[in-house]
């Protein structure tokens, strides 16, 4: 079946089912969970609050997460890691059906990590590519109804040059015609990195260069963009530029940005927190909103910025499982209302010890 600007089709339901898929992940007043850390990221976040990264932690720490009582009430999909989507709860449930069961959709993370590009020092391309359609056949199997890849552009005096953007938009897009061949909806996220000391105003730059460098790859390779979620930064000061940029400007510059790169037709856009702490991430979240109604929903897909408390309190033991799930209900619940518009700072102040 052939669509609209030349588009080949595998059959319409499955582009009817993504479709619909990728407009209820953006679903009014919920986001994404991204909770797709790979191994080095989870050792890390682990032994930052002395627990082991054993495999058994990993799992019960992503327990944790997904079987948070009322979590799809704000979450609408959760993105996991590779080893996750094949573990199970205690009760023997796998993770995929789990999620299912709460009322969220699961999700995997399908690339291979950032790796440094061959003779661009400095700049990096995301590897993955290679027996990706296959593996995406698994992660069908195993229950994935979504799947994202993240690219990696940073901010240097030489960089980035115009061939480290175009090398990481055709691998975008060439995962993204190959999620939506195996009829899973694909996350395209080109993260511009706030590594730096640059002004807002290179890192919007940038963003815009990155951005429509990938909407150009995705039309070459015949991508349905209304089958497909952007997950972009926000525009953002360097973290290390003297001058940073406030809450109105930061939305200010990130709205301009998608008005001039995203077609009308993609149906949402999900932004990372990228470093940002949670209630940074909350609070600029919320300026966006007033730039609602937009061509497309403007929703989140937070990592950090929704786990980091739960982790804290967690910190391996069971006693405090009910608390770290409070903790992340409520940053989820914030991140929503800011969403809608109707966050205060009241909701992080108001006498509870997350």
């Amino acid at each position: 079946m052939t669509g609209g600007r030349g588009l080949v089709y595998t059959g319409s339901m499955a582009v009817h089912d993504m479709e619909a898929t990728a407009r209820a992940l953006v679903g009014p007043g919920k986001g994404i969970l991204a909770a797709d850390e790979s191994l080095p990221t989870i050792q890390k976040r682990l032994n930052a609050v002395e627990v082991a990264a054993t495999e058994e932690n990993r799992r019960a720490y992503r327990q944790l997460l997904f079987l948070t009582p009322e979590l799809a009430e704000f979450i609408s999909g959760i993105i996991l890691f590779d080893e996750t989507l094949s573990q199970k709860t205690d009760h023997g449930v796998p993770f995929p059906e789990a999620i299912t069961r709460a009322g969220m959709i699961p999700g995997i993370k399908v690339d291979l990590g950032a790796k440094p590009l061959a003779g661009f020092p400095g700049e990096k391309i995301t590897e993955g590519l290679d027996g990706l359609r296959e593996r995406l056949a698994e992660y069908s199997r195993l229950g994935a109804r979504f799947a994202k890849w993240r690219a990696v552009i940073a901010i240097t005096d030489g960089a980035p040059t115009r061939f480290c953007l175009e090398a990481n938009a055709h691998a975008l897009a060439r995962y993204a015609a190959l999620c939506q061949e195996a009829g899973l909806v694909p996350i395209v996220e080109p993260e511009v990195l706030m590594d730096g000391a640059h002004p807002i105003e290179r890192h919007q730059e940038v963003t815009e260069q990155a951005q429509q460098c990938v909407f150009e790859a995705l039309f070459a390779q015949r991508v349905n963009l209304r089958a497909m979620l952007l997950k972009p930064n926000m525009v953002l000061s360097g973290k290390d530029c003297p001058r940073q940029a406030g809450v109105a400007e930061v939305a200010i510059a990130t709205f301009r940005c998608l008005q001039t790169t995203v077609p009308a037709a993609v149906p949402g856009v999900v932004f990372l927190s990228g470093g940002q702490d949670d209630i940074r991430a909350t609070e600029h979240l919320q300026a966006l909103s007033r730039f609602v109604p937009a061509p497309w929903e403007l929703s989140f897909s937070f990592g950090r910025a929704l786990q980091d408390r739960a982790l804290r309190i967690w910190r391996g033991k069971a006693a405090n499982v009910a608390a770290a799930r409070q903790a992340l209900y409520h940053r989820a619940s914030c991140n929503a209302a800011a969403r809608n518009g109707i966050y205060s700072d009241s909701m992080d102040s108001s006498g509870k010890t997350f």
